[in-house]
């Protein structure tokens, strides 16, 4: 099994940046993808990008675009969400979560096996 540790999230003003880690233990090899998510008070829960085993693929949802990043370490079993610009509508809990059946790029939520605790994120204005 695979355990997922995020950390990173704080409290921070429009327009900053912040850095989320993803932390990966369990397996020998970290070579699945990897999605982050977040869910606001009293929405749904949304995927805010995703990335496949290497790097070599990755999806943003449109209102990160431009703003967020993701990459892995492998080397560091981590993946990692820069954030930059934040605006209040980025408030939320975000978690990473894992699969680790395949190596491609994973879009769908409900095909992610393995979930961290969440790290919360405020943007204040």
């Amino acid at each position: 099994q695979v355990q997922l540790v995020e950390s990173g999230g704080g409290l921070v003003q429009v327009g900053d940046s912040l850095r989320l880690s993803c932390a990966a233990s369990g397996r020998t090899s970290f070579s699945f993808p990897v999605g982050w998510f977040r869910q606001a008070p009293g929405k749904e829960r949304e995927m805010v990008a995703a990335i496949n085993y290497n790097g070599g693929k990755i999806y943003y949802t449109y209102s990160v675009k431009v703003r967020f990043t993701i990459s892995r370490d492998n080397a560091k079993n981590t993946v990692y969400l820069q954030m930059n610009s934040l605006k209040p509508a980025d408030t939320a809990v975000y978690y990473c979560a894992a699969n680790q059946d395949t190596d491609r790029l994973v879009t769908s939520q409900d095909e992610y096996d393995y979930w961290g605790q969440g790290t919360q994120v405020t943007v204040s204005s």
